[in-house]
């Protein structure tokens, strides 16, 4: 019998070793060509995205997620208080659909977090891929939506989970475009590429802006309530068609495929992004809360106190919307272009100032319903918006390295807007009618000191792309 044991013993031992043996042969093998991998993408050049590619990819991009973004805030203000939230208070109404519209600001950062995580670990291409249908799909169920009169509760909650989507998609959408842009750009020009998906925002907001005011000049105001409201939503499917081939065509940008040829990438960026880049994600974010403010101020709180409370009609407040929205267009590359000469941060710093002034004027604007007085108003706010947003993103994004750039970039950026615009026109709605539109004014400046200190606390350093 100890003989049979001693047999099988040193039978299990021999194939236990002829496994490890197996094993490091294996392990050998991999690492042998993880090597000859990691050597051949040395030495082998980058394919290169042309210029064309590149700024055409993160623009169209841009546009499209605005523009979706847009035609919501518009609904927000002309249709769903009526169709979603009937109530015999009109301001309530509008108050309750404005919540709405909050949401995808509180899901804009999951959407960067989630996107960002991806986009930092297996590229940006397949990332602002995915980002762009998540957007566009759930634009286009709000154009399907009943109303309350056909379905009850039942219609607001569906039109508050099409909009998470929407911020979902925003969230991981603007922070891979933005890099597509910068991390494919010279050294001197990279506020210049940066500034193209900025672009998006205006481009976006005339056409979202264009097409209501399309509609309800070219129909009734029944018949704009019935359908009418629900084309841009459905049409809106043929520009992610249009979005979603241009970004195909594109290659990862050159500063990931470096980080990655030098196994640069790490395990979880969010951890790193909170356990090392702190600073740059608190004071980034409140830099960043003035331009969304701003924005939202001369946007949807403009347009509803103008229809509500000045007088103006419907179409006179989309016409001087559309109008100052070319001021912002204008001023985005004029930024851009002073930011690469005197530096990102001294731009910021100066039109951040220039907004705290601003806002001491709001009640001098706004206080009666002179159509031409509120025209230059909106005209003043969009310049200023302008000369903040065409660099805010190349700011943002030069905080980070590479392999967290994505995610600290995209996260900044949407804590922002859930602070910074978020809950503004409500709060802005309500400072009016409680108090006196002074206020609103006066709130503005305030989170202008707010940025202003920011920018002076963070740091200078620019990581390398």
């Amino acid at each position: 019998m100890e003989n049979i044991l001693n047999l099988l013993k040193n039978r299990w031992c021999h194939k236990t070793n002829l496994f490890i043996d197996e094993l490091l042969t294996m392990k050998l093998y991999f690492c042998n060509q993880k090597k000859l991998y990691l050597f051949y993408m040395k030495t082998i050049p980058n394919k290169k995205n042309s210029l064309k590619h590149v700024l055409f990819g993160s623009l169209i991009g841009t546009t499209i997620e605005f523009f979706d973004f847009y035609i919501y805030a518009n609904a927000a203000v002309l249709v769903f208080p009526q169709l979603f939230f009937p109530s015999s208070d009109s301001t309530m109404a509008t108050l309750e659909s404005l919540a709405t519209f909050s949401i995808a600001f509180l899901s804009r950062p999951l959407g960067s977090a989630f996107f960002g995580h991806y986009g930092d670990k297996i590229g940006r291409k397949f990332t602002l891929v995915a980002a762009l249908l998540t957007m566009g799909i759930s634009t286009v169920t709000i154009g399907f939506l009943p109303s309350y009169e056909g379905i009850g509760v039942a219609a607001p909650l569906l039109l508050m989970l099409c909009r998470f989507g929407q911020g979902v998609g925003l969230g991981g959408e603007w922070g891979g475009a933005v890099l597509l842009a910068i991390e494919n750009a010279p050294p001197n020009k990279r506020a210049w590429y940066g500034m193209f998906p900025q672009l998006g925002a205006p481009i976006g907001l005339l056409l979202s802006g264009g097409t209501f005011l399309l509609l309800t000049d070219s129909m009734s105001n029944e018949d704009f309530m019935n359908y009418g409201w629900r084309i841009p939503f459905i049409a809106s499917a043929l520009l992610v068609i249009v979005g979603f081939y241009i970004r195909t065509k594109i290659t990862e940008t050159p500063s990931f495929e470096n980080a990655k040829k030098h196994e640069e990438e790490v395990k979880v960026p969010f951890l790193e992004l909170v356990k090392s880049y702190k600073n740059q994600l608190i004071f980034g974010t409140f830099a960043a809360i003035t331009t969304f403010l701003v924005f939202y101020l001369m946007t949807v709180f403009t347009l509803s106190w103008a229809t509500s409370d000045l007088g103006i009609v419907k179409r006179d407040g989309l016409l001087i919307q559309l109008f100052s929205v070319l001021f912002f267009a204008i001023f985005i590359p004029v930024s851009a272009v002073v930011a690469d000469k005197i530096g990102r941060r001294k731009m910021l710093v100066a039109a951040t100032a220039a907004i705290a002034v601003f806002g001491f004027f709001f009640s001098y604007f706004l206080s009666e319903g002179n159509i031409i007085e509120v025209a230059i108003f909106a005209c003043i706010g969009m310049s200023l918006m302008g000369f903040t947003y065409g660099p805010l993103g190349t700011f943002l994004s030069e905080l980070f390295p590479t392999n967290v750039r994505y995610s600290g970039a995209s996260l900044t950026f949407n804590m922002a807007g859930i602070l910074g615009a978020a809950f503004a026109p409500m709060i802005a709605i309500w400072l009016a009618k409680t108090y006196d539109v002074s206020y609103v004014g006066y709130y503005l400046i305030a989170a202008a000191l707010i940025s202003l200190v920011s920018f002076l606390a963070i740091s200078k350093d620019e990581h390398k792309f």
